[in-house]
Parts: C-alpha cells; structure tokens; sequence
C-alpha cells in the first residue's frame, strides 16, 4: 500500500519552538495498516539550547501536542536530543523506529549520524519490548474487540522475531515474513475505520489466541539463538554525538 500523508507535514518542525534533529511519521501509517480516518504521529528530537541545559531554568525534554488541520488530527511528540538518545540505549523499540522510520519528515546531518548509529544500539534484550508491547495489545484486544490492538499485536511479534533473527529492523507489517495467511485481509478491513472490528469471516478466538501464542514462543526462541550483543556497541559514539550537539548549542548546518 502507497503510504498517503499531507503535503503540509514538513512545515510543523519549522514552526516549533526549537530546532529539529529530525522528525519522521509513526504509527499505523508506519506499520503499513493506516485507515482513511487514522491520525498522524510524528515523532521525532529536538535539540535544547545550552542555555536551557546548564542553567537554572532548563527546556523541556518533551514536548506534546495535538490539533487537527484540514480535517487530518495531528499528534505531535518529540524528546531532547538526550532524552532521545537515553531512550535509544534503554532497548526502546518506540525510539528505534521513530529515528529509523522511512517516512520522514524533517531530517538533518545529526539525524543521519544517528540513523548511521541506530543498528548499533540493538541487542537481543529488544525482544523484551516486543514481548511486553504484544502483551499490552493483546489484552487491550480481547476487552475492545478492536482490530486495530489485534493488528498491533501480530505487528510488533513479526519485528521483534525479525530483528532478533537478522539484526534488521522492519516495522511494517504488510512487509513482514512469518505471519498467518489471513493477516492480508485484516490489514484491508483495518483501513475503512480506525476503530472498527474484525470482518465476519475473520478467524475465531481460539485461532488467533493460538496463533499469537505460536509467535510469542517464535519470538522468544529467536531471541534465545540470536546472535545480537548483550550491550549496545555504539553507546559510547552515541554518547560522543550528544555532546558535540550539545556544545555546538545547535544542529550542524547542512
């Protein structure tokens, strides 16, 4: 599916309060099952001048917002630069896609030495994010009947088998190896509603609770054989690159 999104999008980091490192797309769009009526997630790092890290009165390390504009809602979540790069090194699945997304938004040359420095930053405890994210959404499923914590749930066991298996990050499901054959027509029904549930014909409870189960233990097998470190090799050149950005008291011209 050919990802849609507005053509204003690269006009919201300029206009925010302080610069990008970058800024990328998110969520279902990202994950390759958007519906006509989903929200946009941008997700991305600012960089907070040195004046608001070293002083008494310090910057935000995360800003939020939300809004709607021609009729497309809008939610807004960046991290400091710093924030960011902590989260990167705490084997946070959220941040590694966000600063790997293919749907960018803003980019800069920070944003390319971090892209350059994220595969160094996975190791096999990922799985454990995975694992906990599919747990979270599978729970959230059988209370709502939703299709969409149905879809996230087969979405993050994929990657996380994925990544465990070929170091690899692929965040979108329709591109994704390894998922049952109905997951095809999951994906169509999800994109008429962002809320509704799953087509009449789709598989009953018991397969599908069989079927993520299948995947729970593919996934903990896989992070079990996985050839990934156990620490993140690139720690210290991440560390390097927040305090070049940081004493620059800005981003890197490009």
């Amino acid at each position: 599916m050919t990802v849609v999104l507005p053509s204003w999008l690269p006009e919201i980091p300029a206009g925010q309060a302080y610069r990008y490192a970058f800024a990328t797309v998110s969520g279902a769009h990202l994950y390759g099952f958007p519906s006509a009526d989903s929200d946009v997630d941008l997700r991305g790092a600012h960089l907070l001048p040195l004046e608001e890290v070293v002083g008494l009165r310090t910057g935000p390390e995360t800003l939020t917002r939300s809004w709607v504009r021609d009729g497309v809602e809008v939610d807004l979540v960046t991290h400091d630069l710093a924030k960011f790069c902590r989260l990167l090194l705490r084997r946070n699945g959220y941040v590694l896609e966000q600063v790997l997304s293919p749907l960018v938004v803003s980019t800069s040359p920070l944003h390319r030495e971090m892209t350059a420095l994220a595969p160094g930053c996975v190791t096999r405890h990922h799985a454990g994010h995975y694992l906990g994210f599919a747990r979270t959404q599978w729970r959230s499923f059988e209370r709502s009947g939703e299709l969409k914590p149905l879809l996230y749930t087969f979405r993050v066991l994929l990657t996380g088998i994925h990544l465990m298996r070929s170091g690899e990050l692929e965040a979108d499901l329709t591109r994704l190896p390894g998922g049952p054959p109905y997951l095809g027509d999951l994906v169509a029904a999800k994109r008429f509603a962002e809320h509704g549930r799953p087509p009449a014909d789709a598989p009953g409870p018991e397969r599908l609770a069989g079927d993520v189960a299948g995947l729970t233990l593919a996934l903990e097998e896989a992070r079990d054989a996985s050839r990934l470190p156990e620490t993140a090799p690139a720690a210290g050149a991440v560390h390097d690159l927040v305090v070049r950005a940081r004493l620059s008291a800005g981003l890197p011209t490009a």
